[in-house]
């Protein structure tokens, strides 16, 4: 709840700087949230974890949106989404770097106790788990690949 209150917080702050990049990127936010909160099965109250989660899934589309624009020889319109993308950026976690990310997956592997590409799923698994807000989960999947073969 706390994070939602920061994002009504600067929503307002946004209208008031007439920052129009981060006004609609915590607008979409808070879309999102809405729609998660009135979802059919859902209880009205998202905890903190569920929003960083949407933020993570906002972040993503306007990421693959902006390399389809760039593909697409669109670069003012990628230029947006990457712009959309980094207002959201301060409601997520820290990032773990790449080295980070492969020192918490040797220790993952060494517990899982894999030995091989055919014990991927089981390391997979733990990881999404332990790492989930903290790092890319292509990012993951590359690492473990790697560490693996």
């Amino acid at each position: 709840m706390e994070l939602e209150k920061k994002i009504q917080e600067d929503l307002k702050e946004a209208m008031k700087a007439h920052d129009a990049v981060k006004l609609s990127a915590v607008r979409a936010i808070k879309a999102a949230i809405l729609l998660a909160k009135t979802a059919e099965g859902a209880n009205g109250e998202l905890a903190d974890a569920d929003i960083v989660k949407i933020i993570q899934k906002l972040v993503k589309q306007r990421k693959e949106s902006a390399e389809q624009y760039v593909a697409c020889g669109r670069q003012e319109l990628a230029d947006n989404e990457i712009a959309e993308a980094a207002a959201m950026d301060p409601y997520l976690p820290k990032q773990l770097s790449e080295a980070e990310v492969a020192d918490v997956l040797k220790a993952i592997i060494a517990e899982v106790g894999a030995a091989g590409p055919k014990d991927m799923g089981k390391v997979m698994g733990v990881a999404t788990k332990k790492l989930a807000g903290q790092a890319d989960g292509r990012l993951i999947s590359t690492l473990v690949k790697s560490l693996l073969s």
